[in-house]
């Protein structure tokens, strides 16, 4: 991607390659003065050994005994030097290895090789231009590079929702360039943190959202996809994404248009879908509106299960064919009473007509 200047590096290269050169020259040094030392304390030797016989035999003074013992005993000490000396002389190549290591490593890294194969999608930082970032600094950013054949769509996801989202659930994708159309994808990751905390502190009224990534399935825009090496999206193109958490086939359904909620039910007749212990203080109930044969409204308090953005599951209170009254809204959730006559109309702007 691009190369930093090398000479400090180069330089500091050369240091250590030089240090590790006069440490081999120190160690063989050493050596020499092992095998030098250890020559003088043969000689020592003899000299103490036959110094000792003359001693005995009063052949030489005390003071020339004295000596030799002397010397004897320095020349053990010079060799155990000259032992240690080898040691250290090791233990300094070493070091010098070490050094050497690294300045190749720093020189090394004056090379900046992509991470994996893509394409450069910004350029911060231009020939010439200095770069901060050492061991006391964050380093800066100076270009991005992106895979484009594998896109994926980032979304911020409720902390109500949130809990509904696992990893490997199906999704429906519709980009904002691509609006005739709909792409699948799966989740791959969630945040564990919500996104307003990552800051410090947050205020009571944020919003609380996680971090979604979804992979958009490849085989889902083959059809429009130009360059074979790189996908029709773009980094930073918006999107929107339904997550599907869970799916149920041929179940009762009805609009959520036609689904609200009462407080009183005391002329409903299907309390059954209701535990004893809450018909009196209870919350409110999850109702809808059936018009009968008799063009009569009747209220059933029903059972939801899953839900989407169109329509409720019903488990409980409805039957298959049963006529529903959906919508306007305010009628349905506050004007329309149990066994209330309507008219049916058939125009476009209504159906159900309350009288």
């Amino acid at each position: 991607l691009l190369k930093i200047n090398p000479d400090l590096y180069q330089a500091a290269l050369s240091r250590a390659q030089a240090s590790l050169n006069s440490s081999k020259s120190g160690l063989a040094n050493s050596k020499a003065r092992l095998a030098q030392s250890k020559a003088s304390l043969r000689a020592s030797e003899l000299t103490y050994n036959r110094s000792k016989i003359l001693s005995e035999n009063g052949a030489i003074s005390q003071a020339e005994w004295d000596n030799v013992q002397s010397q004897f005993a320095i020349g053990n000490a010079e060799l155990e030097s000259a032992k240690q000396n080898i040691k250290a002389a090791e233990y300094a190549i070493m070091s010098a290895r070490a050094t050497v290591s690294e300045a190749n490593e720093n020189l090394r890294r004056t090379i900046i090789l992509a991470p994996k194969s893509g394409t450069i999608t910004a350029l911060a930082k231009e020939l010439g231009e200095s770069v901060l970032g050492n061991q006391m600094m964050a380093g800066e950013i100076i270009m991005k590079v992106s895979d484009l054949k594998t896109m994926e769509v980032d979304v911020e996801v409720n902390e109500s929702d949130i809990i509904k989202v696992e990893l490997g659930d199906s999704a429906m994708i519709e980009v904002d360039s691509y609006s005739d159309k709909s792409f699948m994808g799966v989740v791959t990751e969630i945040g564990n943190t919500a996104l307003n905390s990552m800051g410090g502190a947050s205020s009571m009224d944020a919003v609380t959202n996680f971090s979604v990534k979804i992979r958009i399935d490849e085989k889902t825009y083959r059809s429009i996809n130009k360059a074979k090496d790189v996908s029709p999206f773009r980094p930073g193109m918006s999107a929107t994404v339904e997550i599907i958490s869970n799916s149920k086939d041929h179940v009762l359904a009805v609009p959520i248009r036609a689904v609200t909620t009462r407080m009183d039910t005391a002329s409903v007749d299907n309390y059954k879908y209701i535990p004893k212990a809450d018909r009196i203080e209870h919350d409110p109930y999850i109702v809808a509106f059936v018009l009968n044969e008799s063009n009569k409204t009747e209220l059933r308090i029903i059972k939801t299960g899953i839900q989407d953005l169109d329509y409720y599951e019903v488990l409980d209170g409805l039957n298959e064919g049963d006529e529903i009254i959906v919508g306007p809204f305010k009628m349905v959730s506050k004007k329309l009473k149990n066994g209330q006559k309507v008219v049916v109309k058939n125009n476009d702007k209504s159906k159900k007509e309350e009288k």
